[in-house]
């Protein structure tokens, strides 16, 4: 698949995750009976459009509650995306995935494939997903460290409600000061690195990376046909080399390297045995 179909299909998980069009006119948080069904993806559930709950940011609420009990719903909804799709979830239905390819799409004077300890660097979100989304929230009750804290998605839908909702804006303080820096940093970074927030930062990323070895939809490599050009490695964003590993964790199975290779060895496709 093409990046351009790709794309279309990010707008269209996007949109369908954003159903609530009507909350980005009145500032009002949609909070029906689906409001408690988490979406595969990060999709802040303050944002105004969202018709559906953050696994992250349930998983946590679920964690920092004042009797602590496993979140078996949670645990079980975010097991299951990740058993049928593993990290597809990031490359074709998360809106902030979305967001970050858009971004990188934007002319900027630099752009930076890679850098000396960057395969280093990503192993952070997996501490994020421990400390911020795990220990933290248990440890403290009822704080959602990853969403007070760091959450980008959150605070994007903190500013558009802001807009429309002056109670709101008035009470923005320090904190809000500090995630709009991360946020900033994060978007600006965008435009230079693919993807950084989901290769540094992203707990829900970190979360769905074992399943890529065991997802029913994989990346297959016909080595019979490949020839060990290096194309499908040289168009991957995420750095990844889908010949040697194409289980690899930080694959997003976006399908570039399908398209880019000259001898079609590389497909998505659907594990029947």
């Amino acid at each position: 698949m093409d990046d351009k179909k790709r794309m279309k299909w990010q707008a269209i998980a996007t949109l369908v995750q954003n159903a609530n069009l009507k909350g980005f006119f009145t500032g009002k948080i949609y909070q029906g009976k689906v409001k408690n069904v988490c979406v595969p993806g990060l999709n802040c559930y303050s944002c105004p459009g969202a018709v559906g709950a953050c696994p992250i940011g349930s998983l946590q609420n679920a964690l920092s509650e004042y009797k602590f009990k496993i979140p078996y719903y949670v645990l079980g909804l975010m097991l299951f995306f990740g058993a049928l799709l593993g990290r597809i979830v990031c490359g074709f239905l998360c809106p902030f995935g979305f967001l970050q390819d858009l971004l990188h799409k934007i002319p900027f004077p630099i752009k930076v494939r890679t850098f000396r300890g960057d395969r280093t660097l990503r192993k952070l979100k997996y501490v994020v997903l421990l400390l911020m989304v795990v220990v933290l929230p248990v440890a403290y009750k009822f704080t959602p460290f990853f969403c007070k804290y760091i959450c980008p998605s959150g605070t994007l839908s903190g500013i558009i409600l802001s807009f429309t909702n002056t109670a709101l804006f008035a009470v923005l303080g320090k904190l809000f000061t500090w995630k709009t820096s991360i946020l900033i940093l994060i978007l600006v970074a965008g435009m230079m690195i693919y993807r950084p927030f989901c290769k540094y930062l992203c707990p829900l990323g970190a979360f769905y990376a074992p399943f890529n070895r065991i997802a029913i939809v994989r990346l297959s490599v016909d080595r019979e046909k490949c020839t060990k050009c290096h194309a499908c490695s040289q168009v991957c964003g995420m750095c990844v080399d889908p010949v040697e590993n194409p289980d690899d964790g930080e694959c997003i199975r976006c399908g570039l390297c399908a398209s880019g290779c000259p001898e079609k060895a590389l497909k998505l496709t659907v594990k029947r045995e």
